[in-house]
């Protein structure tokens, strides 16, 4: 990838809603060519444009990671019930011994208990760790800076 292609990527990370004609000023690349450009990139890069929340200040004060080791017959089973879950805000495949990484978010901490519980009486969960998010520090901030991409291709 070219590297005026890798800086608008990045402007678009570092925020989705700036405007084509700032980003063109910026870079010095035509609005229509940035144009083509997007439209590009949201067919073979861009998957999906979204908000970041900050869900403590809309009263979730829970979150947390957790890593799941299920019975192998019923990984399919909870992948299906994982994904369909309102407090899961992120689900991955990972490896290391465990199936799953969870990443849920609750109003309170007897929440995500009770969300466990029923997970454990439903599937053979053979094995879980639970991480609290205590503080976020960093987010989403791979790529966003265009400075860096000047320096690093």
């Amino acid at each position: 990838m070219k590297k005026k292609d890798l800086m608008f990527l990045s402007y678009l990370r570092q925020n989705a809603r700036e405007t084509l004609t700032k980003i063109s000023r910026k870079t010095g690349v035509p609005i229509s060519t940035l144009y083509d450009k997007l439209k590009a990139q949201e067919k073979e890069f861009i998957t999906k444009h979204t908000t970041l929340i900050d869900f403590t200040k809309l009263g979730y004060l829970c979150r947390a990671n957790i890593t799941l080791k299920v019975d192998i017959e019923q990984r399919e089973e909870v992948k299906k019930y994982l994904m369909c879950q309102e407090s899961v805000n992120s689900l991955f495949k990972i490896n290391n011994g465990y199936d799953f990484l969870v990443e849920g978010i609750f109003e309170h901490v007897k929440e995500l208990e009770d969300f466990i519980e029923l997970m454990e009486t439903k599937f053979k969960i053979t094995e879980k760790q639970v991480y609290y998010i205590i503080d976020e520090i960093q987010r989403e901030s791979f790529m966003s800076d265009p400075t860096m991409i000047q320096l690093n291709v």
